[in-house]
């Protein structure tokens, strides 16, 4: 019994381990946020309505049948409809009957709401797939800010550390009496200053990824963490492309663009059904009825089944309804529909147009946001070789602390405008790929 405790203890508390140090990558991240995110939820469940109006509108070619049975009993001078003579006495009827009604024609509306619920349904699945790709583009630039300010944390954390060599040196170098107690102070500064860096650097890091688990419902904030990946600036070839062949190639599958055309279909759809209801409309019905009847004078010579099939009768025929006047009702609905469909055709002019002005930014974002981190990274190697050449000169005393303290701020200034313009470059190159198509991925 003692191993089975013990074993069951060692199993939670490796489990434990296992939850607390779990690394979320993007895919993981992208995954977890689709599968828990409300307003998917609700979009999905919009989904299934969809599906039942399309199930509904093909149930409205099918033909309804009804049953009812009628029990009534009257007391008094009273029609026998057996023998159809009047007496005075008490009688039982009991009537059943079935009836079917079928639409023949009603202007094609059952036609048009049949193909009308059917783009409904592929309008909704648009409509979801585009929220997904929202969500997608969000958790990717929530998970490379925590990247960022990681990295950040990195190089503070090692400039330190140079800092505290430094230091050392410096403490060593005063008390032997080589350089003045002043050059210490200005390098206890530059570490003060390192230091705070670090914190302000753990706060953004601890900030960025609140806000990613907060994107992914995740309030176990303490044990929520990214994996640990050095992620340098990937290949990518889509400049070869000209926004033009990006717009172009982003029409045929964006799905805010088919969600938008799909909405131009609904409402050309609600026109036809509109313009059905000035058509006549011709129904055919079906009806086959019996009764019984029992009288308390007269004994029932016929019992409850013979009775029935002897009083049955079958009744059908057709029905034709022609709309004369109703107020101008049809008229109007007629004409706010042809204003609708006005309305969606210009919004899906406005929503490429507004697709179209986005991947051109995009397009500009990526050329200018890689020129910027280029520009940075040049002026990182510049800063690095005048730290180096700085701290000769420091080291033989050439150069006071305060010079010293410069060149490594600007050092330190340099590795963080690299590091800001990475990730900005970065982002903006997945945004102008997603656009065409590729999937948004770290590799």
């Amino acid at each position: 019994m003692k191993k089975v405790v013990l074993g069951a203890l060692l199993t939670l508390l490796a489990l434990g381990v296992h939850a607390q140090t779990k690394k979320w990558t993007l895919a993981e991240c992208v995954e977890y946020a689709i599968q828990n995110n409300i307003t998917v939820e609700q979009f999905e469940l919009d989904l299934e309505n969809a599906r039942i109006d399309k199930s509904d509108a093909l149930g409205n070619f099918l033909p309804t049948l009804s049953g009812s049975v009628t029990v009534s009993e009257r007391s008094g001078l009273v029609v026998d409809p057996q023998t159809n003579i009047i007496t005075s006495a008490t009688i039982l009827n009991v009537s059943p009957s079935l009836t079917s009604n079928m639409t023949v024609f009603d202007g094609l509306r059952n036609v048009h709401r049949a193909s009308r619920a059917k783009i409904n349904e592929i309008a909704n699945q648009y409509r979801l797939e585009d929220l997904k790709d929202d969500i997608r583009l969000r958790v990717a630039n929530a998970y490379l800010q925590v990247l960022s300010n990681k990295e950040a944390l990195k190089v503070a954390q090692a400039q330190y550390k140079v800092t505290e060599q430094d230091l050392l040196r410096t403490r060593e170098l005063v008390e032997s009496g080589v350089v003045p107690k002043g050059d210490l102070l200005e390098i206890e500064a530059t570490a003060a200053n390192q230091e705070q860096q670090i914190v302000n650097n753990e706060a953004l890091v601890l900030i960025s990824r609140i806000g990613l688990a907060q994107l992914l419902l995740i309030t176990d904030y303490e044990n929520f963490d990214i994996a640990e990946e050095s992620f340098d600036v990937p290949f990518s070839d889509i400049l070869d492309n000209s926004a033009k062949v990006i717009f172009d190639k982003a029409l045929t599958f964006r799905n805010d663009i088919k969600l938008s055309e799909a909405n131009v279909q609904l409402a050309e759809k609600d026109l036809q059904i509109a313009r059905g209801a000035a058509l006549p409309t011709l129904g055919a019905f079906l009806n086959y009825s019996s009764f019984y009847t029992e009288n308390s004078v007269t004994p029932n010579i016929l019992d409850f089944q013979t009775q029935l099939e002897n009083n049955d009768g079958i009744s059908y025929g057709l029905s034709l309804n022609v709309p004369v006047f109703n107020g101008f009702s049809t008229r109007n609905s007629i004409k706010r529909n042809k204003i609708n469909v006005l309305r969606t055709k210009l919004q899906f002019e406005q929503d490429k147009l507004d697709l179209e002005n986005t991947i051109n930014q995009a397009y500009v974002d990526v050329t200018t946001f890689r020129k910027s981190y280029e520009a940075a990274q040049k002026t990182l190697d510049a800063r690095k070789l005048a730290y180096d050449y700085a701290k000769e000169r420091f080291d033989v005393g050439l150069m006071n602390a305060f010079e010293f303290g410069q060149a490594q701020a600007r050092l330190d200034n340099a590795y963080a405008t690299v590091i800001r313009t990475k990730y900005d470059y970065i982002f903006r190159l997945k945004i102008l790929e997603f656009y065409f198509g590729v999937p948004l991925s770290l590799d």
